[in-house]
């Protein structure tokens, strides 16, 4: 068995992937990001759909098993890229520190000129893994995009 990263146009986006990488999303984010609520989790879980349907470039990462069908096999994470900026970068929990982000991002950087990440500074583990790759934080802010008190670093390659 090995591992395929494939694009999904947004054409190819259905209900059933959506609802596969919305749960994959929801188990990522219990897994990391322990500053946030139960009910901010899932206020947040609202627009998950619309940002997987919308972002430029959906990347999905799978175990590529000859033996059955690409669209059975189970998503180990997924990542959006648009206007060269990671947009979102989750993995199953069981597919952490394996490699898959990695890979993910190797993959986005190569393919898509991906340069850019923003990370919840309360999430050490994330902005590491991106210093790791060779981000350098260029600006922070003591609020996310949508201005809820969570502080942000703003990375760049």
């Amino acid at each position: 068995m090995s591992i395929l990263i494939e694009e999904i146009k947004k054409s190819e986006r259905t209900e059933n992937l959506v609802a596969n990488l919305v749960e994959l999303w929801e188990k990522s984010v219990w897994a990391t990001h322990t500053f946030l609520s139960k009910a901010e989790i899932l206020k947040i879980k609202k627009y998950v759909p619309y940002a997987i349907c919308n972002v430029e470039s959906l990347l999905i990462l799978r175990e590529d098993d000859e033996n059955s069908e690409k669209s059975n096999s189970r998503p180990l994470g997924f990542m959006g890229i648009e206007n060269r900026k990671i947009e979102m970068l989750f993995l199953s929990p069981d597919a952490r520190g394996k490699g898959f982000g990695k890979m993910l991002v190797q993959h986005g950087i190569e393919k898509f000129s991906a340069e850019e990440v923003t990370v919840n500074e309360q999430n050490p583990k994330a902005k590491g893994f991106y210093e790791n790759l060779g981000f350098k934080t260029y600006k922070t802010s003591e609020t996310d995009e949508q201005g809820n008190p969570y502080p942000i670093a703003w990375m760049r390659l």
